[in-house]
Formats: C-alpha cells, structure tokens, sequence
C-alpha cells in the first residue's frame, strides 16, 4: 500500500498533471502464490472473510503485486461533468497504484452532504474545544516537543520530501492504530475524533507555512477519502490559504468540515504570512462495505505485525491481541484535562 507522494516541482503547473490512462490487467482470477509474502496476506484474508465480501480487495491487492498503477480521467463522475479533457487542461485525473476497482472518484464532496454527516456535524461542533486545546499546548513548544512522539516531523519517506519543509504534521492516529503518547497531550482533541464516529484511518494536526505551496499531485490510494477541519486559517475568509482538487479551488475556513478525494491530483497554497493549521483526518471511502474495509485493516495490520501471518498459533494470537490492543482508543478511563493543564 503506497503512502502519499507529491509532486516535486513547487509551482502549481498543469504540466505536472500525469495524463496517460490505464485499464487494470485481469486480476480476479488469479490467485497469489502462497509461499510469497503477498500470498500469505491473501490466505489470511480469506481465511477470515468470504472471496465474495471481499472481491475488490483480493482484486487490489493482486493489481498491487503486479505494480499496476490505476490511472484514470475522471471528469464525468464531477458536477458538472466534464465528458472529455478539451485542451488537455483539466487536472480531474485519479492516480492510484493503491487502487480498490469500482469506487466512486469526486474531487470535493457536497457541502450539504458533508455537513449532514453524523460524524462531521459532531466535529465541527468540538471545534472551539479542538482549537483551544490546541492552542494551549503549542503556547509551550519546548514541552511539546520532549514530551510528544515525533512532533511536527517533515517527510517519513523519500517520495514524501517533495512536500518540502513547509508542510509537517502531528499523528494521533495512523493506520488505524492510535499514538498512545501523542493522543494523551490532546485529549479533548483524541476524544472529540473517537466520540464523532468518524471511520478514519489517520488523524494527525498539520501545518504550512507562511507564503509556501504544495505542486499538484496524488496521495496514490482511492480507497480512503480526505477530510479537514481547518484550526487556524490566517486571514479567514480572504482566500489567502486555499486548496484545488480536480478543477476547482476553494479556501479552507476556520471550523467548516471539508471532504476530498486526494487520489485526484491536488494542490496547496499558503498566500498569508503566518502558519495554517488543520486537523487532518483519512477517512474510509463510504463505498466499502464493512467486510472491505475490514480486509483492508487486516491488510495494514499485518504490514504493521508480521507475526500475524506466522504458523505457530500461539504466535498468531498473542500478534492478534498486540493489532486489537493498537487499535483499541487508549484515553476511555481518562478525563478530558486539556492538554498540558490536565
């Protein structure tokens, strides 16, 4: 499974768009040899789940044995649709080598859609909470960061880098398993994502710096979707810090809950003289079924703990209760203290 990769070049060009299409191999029938790693992971797969509750995911996971990168014109699942790319202009192309077949491509979700979602309604109301407490433990960068795990770290990869200095971030929740450390310094915060029932992958804080951009690009997998909750936007409401997906750009607004899909190329740009911050969340593509989205959370899991694939059952189980004990919420006996104040 492929971790989000931008673009190198820090303009916002249209040049960088990579507009070639793709058609994936025949893949369905094709079971993965089982002495190999990818083999394993399937058998383990369905050794849980029914290849009929799973189709798409088996699917996936042998197009990404085969290095098969999903590339796509998307422009007539957008409202408007756009039938044809005229000119060769429009940026609606999905890129996803991490590629589950047969889920919906929308640049940006409905606004009245977004905002009716249970889970966003309840985060957009923990704003102010979300935000003091943030505010708070960054007033005191220096315990932050010697009490915190990995704050504010750049690119965790190579690929990444091309993010450039200007964009780091803070994880409470990555790949489905929870930052113990990270989520006790933001309880409120850890608790308002738990209590929204958000089906999310990741939740981290981010943030750009003042007159930067990020060139258009994808994160390579179209089976999470992107949400934020923009903290603290310099300028709100100037159109200073504004985000494009697809063919259209829209300013981030302090409180209001976005949802994207970032496998369509996107971009960033931070035109004010202070920092944004946003709470960022990775949210499971709606179009999953519960079974799919479970076979994708084993997938991670076992990436995670290998020892999940051995054959000794014992090894197996206690692997088992170390993924189940990661993913487990760790703040539910503690009382939301505010941050360093507790």
């Amino acid at each position: 499974l492929h971790t989000t990769t931008p673009s190198t070049d820090s303009s916002t060009s249209t040049d960088i768009i990579d507009r070639t299409t793709t058609t994936p191999p025949s893949a369905k029938t094709i079971p993965l040899w089982p002495n190999t790693f990818a083999g394993q992971v399937e058998e383990a797969l369905l050794a849980k789940y029914p290849a009929s509750k799973i189709e798409r995911v088996l699917q996936s996971w042998r197009l990404a044995e085969l290095d098969y990168e999903h590339k796509e014109f998307v422009g007539s699942q957008q409202s408007p649709p756009l039938s044809e790319d005229v000119g060769g202009t429009s940026r609606c192309y999905q890129h996803a080598p991490s590629y589950v077949p047969g889920l919906s491509a929308v640049a940006w979700w409905d606004d009245d859609l977004v905002t009716n979602l249970p889970w966003a309604k309840s985060l957009a109301k923990s704003y102010k909470a979300i935000r003091e407490e943030f505010t708070e433990v960054m007033s005191n960068p220096d315990k932050l960061a010697s009490d915190g795990n990995n704050i504010w770290a750049g690119a965790l990869t190579t690929d990444a880098e091309s993010y450039g200095e200007g964009w780091k971030t803070l994880v409470l929740l990555n790949r489905g398993q929870w930052d113990e450390t990270n989520a006790s310094l933001f309880p409120a915060t850890s608790k308002a994502i738990h209590k929204s029932g958000v089906p999310a992958a990741e939740a981290f804080f981010a943030s750009m710096k003042p007159q930067s951009s990020i060139a258009p690009h994808t994160d390579f997998t179209n089976f999470v979707l992107t949400s934020h909750l923009p903290l603290v936007v310099p300028e709100n409401g100037k159109n200073k810090c504004r985000l494009s997906v697809g063919d259209e750009t829209r300013e981030w607004l302090e409180g209001k809950v976005i949802l994207f899909d970032t496998s369509i190329y996107h971009d960033a740009i931070n035109d004010s003289e202070e920092i944004r911050y946003i709470l960022m969340l990775r949210v499971w593509h709606p179009d999953l079924t519960e079974e799919e989205r479970g076979a994708l959370q084993l997938i991670y899991d076992i990436l995670e703990i290998p020892e999940l694939l051995d054959k000794d059952p014992k090894v197996v189980d206690k692997a088992e209760d170390m993924a189940r004990r990661m993913r487990e919420f760790p703040l539910k006996d503690a009382a939301i203290g505010g941050g360093f104040g507790g």
